[in-house]
């Protein structure tokens, strides 16, 4: 495995055990470091970590900011690293749409957390 290939899949995993900041770190490096054809996409990915973060830090609108811009850098994407784009989008609405209906970060319910899935080949 690659450092490129070790970092992205880091971040997944941080990611999916809420670990918002290091996904972040691990996919800011991966971004930095490399030069990426999915640049925009890994950009994606850095963004939803942050919103996440954001979230448990209670800064509501820095969640609701990361979440919409996100959503903007998977537009161009179907399919990427495994991962299914138009499913992720769906969530990322789904969540969006909690973010904008709440006022009070406290109390987050597990269906608005999404969970990345690869897909290996």
């Amino acid at each position: 495995m690659t450092k490129e290939e070790q970092l992205f899949n880091q971040g997944i995993t941080a990611f999916n055990n809420r670990q918002f900041y290091d996904a972040h770190e691990y996919w800011e490096e991966l971004w930095l470091e490399y030069k990426l054809d999915d640049a925009k996409f890994i950009q994606g990915l850095i963004q939803l970590a942050v919103s996440y973060f954001h979230f448990f830090n209670k800064n509501l609108n820095g969640a609701r900011s990361m979440m919409k811009k996100c959503l903007t850098k998977f537009e161009p994407y179907q399919n990427e690293r495994g991962m299914d784009i138009q499913g992720l989008k769906k969530q990322i609405i789904t969540v969006q749409n909690y973010f904008n209906e709440i006022m009070d970060t406290s109390v987050i319910a597990d269906r608005y957390i999404i969970t990345l899935k690869v897909l290996l080949d």
